[in-house]
């Protein structure tokens, strides 16, 4: 089936993109394009810098081994290719390098598929060296088996205007020529790299759970609003546009309760579907942190016709990378936007970061989500053991302090550790 799309002119010259899928039978999330999934495709492509011309989606039972759509359709596609005189064709589902090297062959165009679109889109929005250690590795990760077939995409020159062509931005050609041992031996020392910023963070979070600040992490689709909603929180001042993968390097501020206490909230990269394997394992150091959160935040774009597949796709992904059991509290942003409401419950809550609906109730819920794993204690400290009064204002909220000929008599909350760690110096079990 063909979906053509009319191109509106625009003044700067933007590569004509022809968008492709498979929309197989046997209804494998895996590989199956439809016209949702290629809506999705259509705004990476744009977020790459490209001008979606036209769609071609093809159904059959299996993906063919050779040329994914089969040979005939291939052609079928050459046809529309030179018609449209597009620069490159993107496919809505991951190509196997023989597949991606035929279809070049046959189509005469620069061929992607959607893990190329979206790695490409990551090295360009990567800022922080971590971000860029990690976008690098998941590329090379993903280029390696592709070398031999990767003939169209580094034959590519740059436009003009200094422009790179799509999937062309990072590594670089050069790179990409030199043999597999060297690129193996690059990956190496990249992974070496990242293991140090890992154990890096393991220090840093040692220092967080010593204060005893609970972390509490933001997930969701990309696009979806967790960095307005992050600023509108804490005036953390983070960029936001209306873009797929504004954010990608992990921002943590934090958060005052009306009591004293705080939590750390920790802005995490977007989820979207189909998001590669290697993307996950790169950036592994970055997502790691979701397993030590206290209370996750999942953000949904409700004014988003397809929020509920988005829900399933974060969902999915967040119970691979929490700790099983996390409490999670789901906030519908955008709700001023929205043609619909969702009630709030004990776990669910409708906002808007801009007029700044349901901030107020959104805070008390994560203080309150946070206040209920806390141990309420009321003790006597000997002043020979005075020290643990210390331990306790730098590691607890402390509510009344009394000075008492027998000793400080003190009472507040703590978190588990922190308040056996008072059980301790004071000698009880």
């Amino acid at each position: 089936m063909y979906i053509l799309e009319f191109r509106t002119p625009e003044e700067e010259k933007k590569e004509r993109v022809l968008l492709a899928g498979l929309n197989a039978t046997r209804r494998d999330l895996g590989i199956t394009a439809d016209d949702a999934s290629l809506d999705e495709l259509a705004d990476l492509v744009r977020t790459a810098g490209g001008e979606p011309l036209a769609r071609f989606i093809q159904s059959r039972e299996a993906p063919d081994p050779a040329f994914f759509i089969g040979e005939g359709k291939a052609e079928e596609l050459r046809e529309y290719v030179l018609r449209l005189e597009a620069d490159l064709v993107v496919f809505d589902n991951e190509l196997s390098p023989v597949q991606m090297k035929n279809l070049e062959s046959a189509l005469n165009c620069a061929v992607m598929d959607r893990t190329g679109i979206i790695l490409d889109i990551f090295s360009s929005r990567a800022q922080s060296a971590e971000g860029k250690l990690q976008v690098e590795l998941a590329q090379y990760k993903y280029l390696l088996p592709r070398l031999a077939g990767q003939g169209k995409n580094l034959s590519r020159q740059t436009a003009s205007g200094g422009r790179s062509p799509i999937g062309t931005r990072g590594p670089g050609e050069t790179k990409l020529e030199t043999d597999r041992r060297r690129i193996r031996e690059k990956m190496t020392r990249l992974e070496h790299e990242l293991a140090e910023i890992k154990r890096n963070r393991s220090v840093q979070r040692s220092r967080r759970e010593k204060s005893g600040i609970p972390l509490v992490a933001l997930v969701g689709y990309t696009n979806a609003g967790k960095s307005t909603l992050l600023n509108a929180l804490t005036d953390a001042g983070i960029h936001t546009g209306n873009r797929l993968f504004d954010t990608l390097d992990t921002t943590t501020r934090r958060l005052c309760f009306s009591d004293g206490s705080e939590a750390l909230l920790s802005d995490t990269v977007g989820f979207i579907s189909k998001l590669p394997t290697q993307l996950v394992s790169a950036f592994s150091a970055t997502l790691e942190e979701l397993k030590y959160a206290s209370l996750v935040l999942h953000v949904a774009d409700m004014s988003n016709p397809e929020y509920q597949e988005q829900l399933r796709v974060t969902d999915e992904l967040a119970r691979e990378l929490c700790e099983p059991g996390t409490p999670t509290v789901y906030v519908f942003t955008k709700c001023d936007r929205a043609p619909f409401r969702i009630p709030s419950g004990e776990n669910r809550i409708c906002i808007s970061s801009v007029t700044g609906e349901g901030l107020e109730e959104l805070v008390e819920m994560i203080h309150s989500r946070l206040d209920c794993r806390a141990i309420k204690f009321e003790t006597l400290i000997p002043y020979d053991r005075a020290g643990a009064l210390d331990m306790l204002y730098k590691n607890a909220v402390v509510s009344e302090t009394e000075y008492t000929e027998e000793g400080i008599r003190v009472s507040g909350k703590a978190d588990a550790r922190t308040y056996g760690q008072l059980a301790k110096l004071l000698g009880k079990s």
